[in-house]
């Protein structure tokens, strides 16, 4: 591995899974509204479930309810993925207030302490969280 691809494996963001129920609310540019299940998220962007894609970099606005906060900001798109109950939307983050990137950051740290399956009431044995797809590597 060369040096670079070093510097870029180390300098990745957390990734959390947020407790079921964690919601998003997205409006794009046009106005048009939609509520998102809340599946991954950092403090780069995240990756949302929503019933019908939105087309690759659409730039929109937010509300996260993550933990005990409340994340608002600027983000785009990325490319979509179908899933079983609609499609998987990645996002990158392209705005946020220095006071949401706090309270992001703080709800990451209290999400990353918990132990795997704690936030989503799985059972949790050691060892035995392997990824099952790409997905869980956002």
């Amino acid at each position: 591995m060369n040096r670079a691809a070093q510097n870029l494996l180390r300098s990745r963001a957390p990734r959390v899974t947020p407790p079921q129920g964690a919601f998003a609310s997205i409006q794009l540019e046009n106005g048009r509204q939609f509520t998102a299940t809340l599946k991954r998220v950092s403090l780069t962007g995240g990756l949302l479930e929503l019933a019908a894609y939105v087309e690759e970099r659409v730039a929109f606005g937010f509300t996260l309810s993550i933990g005990s906060g409340v994340v608002h900001g600027r983000a785009e798109t990325l490319f979509p993925m179908r899933s079983v109950t609609g499609y998987l939307q990645p996002f990158r983050f392209t705005f946020l207030r220095p006071e949401q990137v706090h309270i992001l950051n703080r709800e990451i740290n209290e999400l990353a302490q918990l132990p795997h399956g704690a936030a989503t009431g799985q059972k949790v044995e050691l060892g035995s969280h392997l990824p099952s797809s790409l997905l869980e590597l956002l």
